[in-house]
């Protein structure tokens, strides 16, 4: 079978195309023939080993995915050949078939497409953990979305609005901007490139502050990190929930007064840890998202596609944060 697989520290440029064995179900094991694979920031860190995982090379990037269940081993009970499921592998779904314990897919209803599968997982399912059990989300908030056009951003605006939200989305060009507004964002922030001085920060943070209006944000969900966290919590309620979800403009240093003067948190959002710690609350939060896409309230945006040989591309796009919504991997 045809993987993408990593066999060198480097950027996707160093990812090559490989002919292999197909993948064997051991015992409480499935061999899933993968339809999609979506990409996700930390496939971008991982292959240059700066993610807190390092897989032992060989490997192929991609942590979720979509297909049909093609053989089932020893013991396995709850699926069977031809289910259509999608499901987490942590690395190696760029490749035309692997081996997924049973225990880490859900059944893709009828009528969803594998595209929309493979995108749902990681990007809706930390939001959704990230909003209910850490940010304690309640209707008619306001909530001020960081890194709001990509795949966890655009999750963040729809469950948002969803919950009942007021949302702020934070982006980076116009072209962002269309795409929060799109997923239904009521207000839009456009934000410049770090590194930002003391002036330039306290413009951002007058710029949240204004959009989120007087009382300010009830959460801030920070996909980014960096420069921007800063001004966010400036612009953080009383009792507030700042969720710290990802840094890819590098780790925040947070001056711990405005904790203090606005009384609230700062939470972590952890969901792979999550979902080792507590399954049946997630397989209840993707139950939920399912329900919440048979109603219309979530669609995950794939804005672009590329076949496996060029899956490389699709990891750049991410890298250098030109995607808006989703890109997937397919392997038709």
């Amino acid at each position: 079978m045809k993987t993408l697989r990593t066999h060198a520290v480097g950027g996707p440029e160093t990812l090559t195309l490989d002919e292999i064995d197909a993948p064997v179900a051991g015992p409480g094991q499935v061999v899933v023939a993968v339809k999609a694979c979506a990409i996700n920031f930390p496939d971008t860190l991982m292959i240059r080993d700066m993610y807190q995982f390092k897989p032992q090379r060989p490997y192929a990037p991609g942590g979720e995915l979509s297909g049909v269940i093609e053989s089932v081993g020893e013991g396995v009970t709850q699926w069977k050949v031809g289910d259509r499921v999608i499901g987490m592998c942590g690395n190696g779904g760029l490749a035309e078939k692997v081996v997924l314990d049973q225990g880490r897919m859900f059944p893709l209803p009828e009528g969803v497409s594998f595209e929309t599968g493979a995108s749902l997982l990681m990007t809706y399912g930390t939001t959704i953990h990230g909003l209910k059990d850490r940010g304690r989300i309640k209707a008619g908030e306001t909530m001020l979305v960081l890194g709001a056009a990509g795949g966890v951003g655009i999750s963040a605006i729809e469950l948002g609005k969803a919950y009942g939200n007021r949302v702020i989305a934070a982006v980076s060009s116009e072209k962002k901007a269309a795409a929060a507004r799109e997923a239904g964002a009521d207000d839009v922030v456009i934000y410049g490139r770090p590194p930002f001085d003391k002036d330039a920060s306290k413009a951002l943070a007058d710029a949240f502050k204004a959009a989120c209006g007087p009382n300010g944000a009830d959460i801030v969900y920070d996909i980014v990190g960096g420069d921007y966290s800063e001004p966010a919590l400036r612009a953080i309620a009383w009792e507030g929930r700042f969720l710290v979800v990802g840094f890819p403009a590098g780790i925040a240093r947070l001056p711990l007064n405005l904790t203090l003067l606005k009384s609230c948190d700062v939470c972590g959002v952890f969901w792979g840890a999550f979902t080792a710690r507590e399954p049946q609350k997630n397989a209840e939060h993707v139950a939920e998202l399912f329900d919440l896409l048979k109603a219309g309230k979530i669609n995950p945006r794939v804005s672009a596609r590329f076949p496996l040989e060029r899956g490389g591309e699709a990891i750049a796009m991410l890298a250098d944060r030109k995607a808006v919504g989703k890109v997937v991997v397919t392997m038709e």
